[in-house]
């Protein structure tokens, strides 16, 4: 835990900062490395009728950490997702809070 969702990005994509995001979430974060887990999912974007691009869209499943903490985490997805895409793109950030008591790791919750 955490657990970030990349769609409408290249799994490249995903991989390419995989290790520096990381990197900058763990501290602010303040839990262990190795409890990180991002994920590619593969979508397809329709409208009208017709299969559409899509801006980034990465879902972040947590245990919250606070406004502060959050608005910092978006904002360095946000800036990781645009500097490997080395343009100026709209990149949505979610983040979906989860109870440690709804989390179980090995039988166990949190």
């Amino acid at each position: 835990m955490p657990h970030l969702r990349f769609r409408a990005l290249e799994p490249q994509t995903v991989q390419a900062i995989s290790e520096t995001l990381v990197d900058e979430l763990q501290p602010l974060m303040a839990c262990p490395r190795e409890d990180f887990t991002l994920e590619y999912l593969f979508s397809t974007f329709f409208f009208d009728g017709e299969v559409s691009a899509a801006y980034p869209f990465i879902e972040v499943c947590w245990f919250n950490r606070g406004q502060e903490v959050q608005d910092q985490v978006a904002q360095i997805i946000t800036d990781k997702v645009r500097d490997v895409l080395k343009k100026e793109v709209d990149v949505a950030v979610v983040f979906t809070a989860l109870n440690p008591n709804e989390y179980y790791d090995n039988g166990q919750h949190y």
